[in-house]
């Protein structure tokens, strides 16, 4: 009989959007006659732009011949998007080698997949509430997580404790799913941290298309000494509608090595790209077409079309909490409305009571961790007419 990785045993028996899918799903079979309006989990409703297309389709049609088909591609991913993205980080004043990025099927991959190259005996520090995939993919691997708490106090903007020690440090910034963002200043102590401490931090960048304040970094190597400690990892799921077609980036400095125990030497990006080589076959030639066109001036102003419509939408969500007086933290540099629950109510008991008094779905913050018990995250991503509605339904609710 196979030994089974009894880790599973450690995790939450559904991950959070299987759950809040399973719970909707009962209620609208029980009341087929009501419309729900879906504001929890945080997939686009705007369509890819059409300068995208217009390479996706170029990327078929070059299928369809001998002298243009492509089959297998760098794992890396290709040339032409690797510099893509290399001119995209120049254009936001941050510089990066074609040499150190990686193209993938996502962020969500990459945050789970990093931790092959990391040993089992390493001290994570998640906050918490996070995004579960950073704790879940943890737990599989049976490490020792330890939390750094994200509360109103701090804004959900936790710093580090130099008196502790960790190995490995998990950030996202704009944050999901709380939407609070790192200003230079505090991203610069987490890397003097992570320095002070030889320890590696893994950076979520998924959502740095929202920044609208110029004094916020949209990149962790805007900060000194990053490119020693930190990897990167991106997303076209927001960027340029990407959800549905899957493609993101991890940016894996040159610069990353760390003593062995038999006092030689590893390079990260070398270690990552030979994990990628043995178990990823690379992106597909008609996504990365499309994926480079996003990066183009005319498919990056289609895309900041979308972001500024999602931003309106958060607005529009930020000003019913406005009007409701209820404490709130996100909607400005990020896609995500933090509030909150009223009544002390705790989060899925918000979400049922929510469900079955307006039909508006969100996310309850339990889900992201403990210091979301009493808090809820509403997205952006919602159409107009939905977006408006919801609120409509939601000034009702109390």
């Amino acid at each position: 009989m196979p030994k089974l990785n009894e880790n599973y045993l450690n995790l939450k028996e559904n991950y959070l959007f299987a759950e809040v899918n399973h719970r909707v799903r009962d209620y609208s079979a029980a009341h087929p006659d009501k419309k729900i309006i879906r504001l929890g989990i945080g997939d686009v409703t705007l369509p890819i732009g059409s300068e995208m297309i217009e390479q996706l389709h170029e990327g078929v049609d070059a299928m369809a011949s001998s002298e243009t088909f492509k089959g297998y591609g760098p794992e890396q991913g290709y040339e032409f998007l690797r510099n893509a993205i290399v001119d995209y980080y120049k254009r936001n004043g941050v510089s990066v080698a074609a040499e150190e990025i990686f193209v993938s099927d996502g962020a969500k991959s990459d945050t789970g997949n990093i931790t092959d190259i990391f040993d089992k005996d390493n001290i994570v520090l998640i906050p918490d509430p996070v995004y579960p995939v950073y704790v879940d993919t943890n737990t599989m691997n049976g490490r020792n997580i330890t939390f750094i708490d994200a509360n109103a106090e701090n804004n959900f903007l936790p710093m580090p404790d130099h008196s502790k020690h960790v190995d490995i440090i998990y950030i996202c910034s704009p944050n999901n799913p709380t939407g609070a963002a790192y200003n230079h200043e505090q991203l610069k102590e987490w890397v003097d941290y992570a320095l002070e401490n030889d320890a590696i931090i893994l950076y979520d960048s998924a959502y740095e298309c929202f920044i609208t304040d110029p004094s916020l970094p949209r990149s962790i190597f805007a900060i000194e000494g990053a490119k020693k400690c930190a990897i990167e990892f991106c997303s076209l799921s927001k960027t340029a509608g990407f959800t549905g077609t899957r493609c993101g980036y991890t940016v894996v400095p040159k610069d990353l090595k760390y003593a062995t125990s038999n006092g030689g030497e590893l390079s990260i990006n070398a270690m990552w790209n030979r994990r990628q080589t043995t178990k990823f076959n690379g992106v597909s030639y008609i996504v990365q077409k499309g994926a480079a066109a996003a990066f183009s001036p005319e498919g990056m102003a289609q895309c900041k079309e979308n972001i500024k419509y999602y931003q309106e939408n958060a607005k529009i969500i930020a000003s019913t909490m406005d009007k409701m007086g209820i404490r709130y933290f996100g909607g400005v540099n990020s896609p995500y409305i933090w509030f909150e629950c009223p009544k002390g109510m705790e989060s899925w008991e918000f979400f049922d009571y929510m469900l079955d008094k307006i039909q508006v779905v969100g996310t309850p913050g339990a889900g992201f961790g403990n210091n979301g018990k009493y808090f809820f995250r509403l997205t952006a991503f919602g159409n107009r007419e939905n977006t408006i509605e919801a609120m409509k339904r939601f000034e009702t609710l109390l």
